[in-house]
């Protein structure tokens, strides 16, 4: 009998015994749909986040104090190290604008745009009954750059701006045509914005494109009460928050062409070398690339744990499978003699039955990976992420599956293989 025949065989006996079979099926359906489920939600994320974090530059370098972290001596005979800093850096410990003038002047060659920011906080404007919430920081002109923003009408900050500490804003589409029905109408209009239990007046130079499409916060937030960014002068952000001169972080972009991971290493050497006989910070710089890399490595970790407890119920349907076969072999043990009467060897018997536990497993594997398929599509759209199933991980299911299919069909298989034909024939 060939492979044909017993996978003919195999369709036949799961026709005949429908229900039995959906309920064999069902172990292997619900573990397969969970993995596949779990698998495409995590894709999805996986690649929302990267792809967004793309858009923020590939070049991109952040510069940030860091605490010392070990009670040793420093190797290039610095102050001594502590284990904890001071929970707030002083001015002296922040990046100044002496050090960024001289980066500039030893890799203005090296770098497009160095982008220095203050954070204000988030804010509520007001107009004509309609209200919009805006995140507010001060940055520099480079922030154009490293923000990478699409400037609709208008100008972004300037020098000017920030040596003046005019109150200049620069806000999103989205803010302008909520709060003034057009971009046009909103050029140059005054803002009061609540800020920090306080109303801070400024005047719109610029507007920028919003793109929710890409936003990760657009997708799990409320339309209606989306926040978008708003940016100010860098110099007026820390007179209004009265904080020190310098900064905790700033982003460097590098030149086009130009190697990140060197860069990387020159400009962290640079900086820490300031912090020499600093006691309690020093400088940690991190680019873009490396944040994605440790983002992707770290979902994907959790996607593969939480693949791995759902695919224990494969085991459980594994052990369904093996028991309905065992239970054929019992109905079918005159069917078994009468073939081995006329000849057939103990491998036929063996490769018959094991390929009817590999069709049951195939077909609930196929069942499970358009479930599963369906089931993660529906819950990443939930989510506001695109579906992206992987063609790979349903291929590798669905062969699981078949090999869960040939592990729990041997033991069933074997024994009827070994059966007596005379016994067999005589079984009632």
């Amino acid at each position: 009998m060939g492979v044909l025949d017993n996978i003919l065989m195999a369709l036949s006996s799961l026709k005949a015994n429908k229900m039995r079979s959906l309920l064999t099926m069902l172990g292997i359906i619900i573990g397969i749909s969970a993995v596949i489920a779990i698998m495409t939600v995590g894709d999805s994320l996986t690649g929302s986040i990267t792809d967004s974090m793309s858009g923020m530059g590939a070049s991109n370098i952040t510069v940030s104090l860091q605490k010392k972290s070990s009670t040793s001596s420093n190797s290039d005979g610095g102050g001594r190290v502590l284990m904890f800093g001071p929970s707030n850096p002083d001015e002296e410990d922040l990046i100044s604008e002496a050090m960024i003038t001289e980066y500039r002047s030893l890799f203005g060659s090296r770098i497009t745009a160095l982008s220095c920011s203050e954070n204000v906080g988030s804010g509520t404007i007001s107009q004509a009954g309609v209200s919009g919430s805006v995140s507010v920081s001060g940055v520099n002109p480079d922030a154009l750059t490293v923000e990478d923003l699409d400037m609709i009408t208008g100008r972004f900050i300037n020098e000017k701006d920030n040596t003046q500490t005019k109150r200049s804003a620069v806000i999103s589409d989205y803010l302008a045509e909520k709060l003034y029905g057009s971009v046009e109408k909103a050029m140059g209009e005054k803002l009061e914005v609540s800020l920090n239990n306080d109303v801070q007046v400024f005047y719109v130079v610029g507007i920028y494109h919003y793109d929710t499409s890409s936003s990760m916060m657009a997708a799990l937030s409320d339309s209606d009460n989306l926040s978008t960014s708003m940016y100010v002068p860098v110099a007026t952000a820390k007179k209004i928050t009265q904080a020190s001169q310098g900064y905790q972080s700033v982003t460097v972009v590098g030149a086009a062409g130009e190697d990140v991971d060197t860069l990387l290493s020159d400009t962290e050497a640079f900086f820490t070398s300031f912090y020499t006989h600093n006691d309690s910070y020093t400088i940690s710089a991190l680019s873009m690339k490396e944040m994605l890399e440790t983002m992707t490595e770290m979902l994907d970790t959790v996607k593969v744990a939480i693949a791995s407890i759902a695919a224990i119920s494969l085991l459980v349907g594994g052990i369904g499978v093996m028991n309905i076969m065992l239970v054929s072999i019992t109905e079918r043990t005159r069917e078994i003699g009468t073939r081995k009467a006329l000849g057939a060897p103990n491998l036929a018997i063996r490769i018959q039955f094991i390929i009817e536990a590999m069709i049951i497993c195939m077909i609930a594997g196929l069942s499970g990976v358009l479930l599963g398929v369906a089931m993660g599509a529906g819950a990443a759209n939930l989510l506001g992420y695109p579906a992206k199933p992987s063609a790979a991980a349903c291929a590798l299911a669905v062969g699981f599956s078949m090999v869960i299919g040939v592990f729990f069909g041997y033991y069933p298989a074997n024994k009827a293989a070994k059966l007596d034909p005379i016994d067999a024939l005589r079984y009632e």
